[in-house]
């Protein structure tokens, strides 16, 4: 690598990572406030609310990366131009489509870091935040028996073989206890779905009571079925969609298909892994032709605010086309690539009209 290249990579990845670092206390901040809703109760104190934004730290990374790199390479750059460093450069033989193979490679590099850190870090790191969450508040949630998650609600304990990422359960077993301490009944149904009026509907539920008289069992199509269990405790052993590793994404899209089932949104977080590599140095090379302008264009402010309105952008019309995506049913490859191919030819676009004037 040349000298002018060391000090360009040296420029720019110090002023992103000088920006993730301000995001980063930004974040954790929103994060402390956040949690100070339940603080002193359960034995949920400081200290423990500490420790869970501390595990969401991974997870911060894993988003902020992308706008600290475009940030840092608006500020960096704009700062060499204003500074006459850039001239230099140009002066001394870097063209403007090496400088983009320069920031392209950085963000290739990034993009790596980003990767490890949605495929392995962050998916853990969230999920430990959350079980630690529910140790210290003593909160009666177990998941990590062979027979699946167990909760107690009251004289009754619950049995759910299986919880998929939409929160429907599988395989529900809920336990009737009386009050000298026997078993009175036992419900058991194939599936529950979530209500908005907070109920489950359980579906072929064969519920069995047991009483002086004998046993006594009951087969019924749809209860209603009222619990302390409900999505928002599922979401605390749960990760969303856009947090899972792509691996975990892989085997939920396939075992959809295989049943037949609708896996639009699954399959659009999977692609949205496949293609975050490519996402960083995009967002580099888009700052370009913000930053390298002449020292009289615009100030260093104004650059980055309209680098940074580019960025989001690109967020923006991602999101769009995957709701669209969605509700089109679209092809899922076409929905992730499209604005990624878009927003890469407008950055080559514009770092061609940077190297003829």
């Amino acid at each position: 690598m040349t000298l002018l290249a060391r000090y360009l990579s040296g420029q720019v990845l110090a002023a992103s990572g000088f920006v993730l670092l301000a995001l980063l206390v930004l974040f954790a901040f929103f994060d402390i406030i956040q949690e100070l809703g339940g603080i002193w109760r359960n034995n949920y104190g400081l200290a423990q609310a500490a420790v869970v934004v501390a595990l969401n730290i991974p997870g911060h990374l894993y988003e902020i990366l992308p706008v600290a790199a475009l940030i840092g390479t608006l500020f960096a750059l704009s700062r060499l131009v204003v500074n006459s460093e850039y001239a230099v450069m140009r002066v001394s033989g870097l063209s403007t489509w090496r400088v983009a193979g320069y920031l392209g490679a950085m963000g290739v590099l990034i993009s790596l870091l980003v990767l490890l850190l949605g495929e392995y870090v962050a998916p853990w790191s969230e999920q430990a935040a959350q079980r630690y969450k529910l140790s210290v508040t003593h909160s009666v949630v177990a998941q990590q028996f062979r027979s699946g998650l167990w909760v107690k609600d009251g004289t009754t304990f619950i049995n759910v073989r299986e919880v998929m990422p939409d929160s429907t359960l599988r395989g529900i077993e809920i336990y009737g206890f009386d009050a000298d301490g026997s078993l009175g009944w036992i419900r058991a149904a194939e599936s529950a779905n979530w209500r908005r009026d907070k109920a489950w509907d359980l579906y072929q539920v064969m519920e069995t009571h047991f009483s002086a008289d004998g046993i006594h069992a009951t087969h019924i199509e749809r209860q209603e079925w009222r619990s302390v269990l409900t999505p928002d405790i599922l979401g605390v052993l749960l990760i969303a969609p856009e947090k899972m590793s792509a691996r975990t994404l892989w085997r939920y899209v396939s075992h959809l298909k295989e049943n037949r089932q609708k896996a639009t949104r699954y399959e659009l977080a999977m692609w949205s892994k496949f293609i975050s590599p490519f996402v960083i140095p995009i967002m580099m090379l888009i700052a370009m032709p913000f930053a390298i302008q002449g020292p009289r264009a615009a100030g260093t402010s104004s650059k980055i605010f309209f680098g940074i309105m580019a960025g989001l952008g690109f967020h923006l019309l991602s999101r769009l086309f995957g709701h669209l995506g969605l509700l089109n049913d679209w092809p899922v490859a076409v929905v992730s690539f499209l604005p990624l191919l878009i927003f890469l030819a407008i950055a080559l676009a514009g770092i061609r009209w940077m190297e003829r004037r």
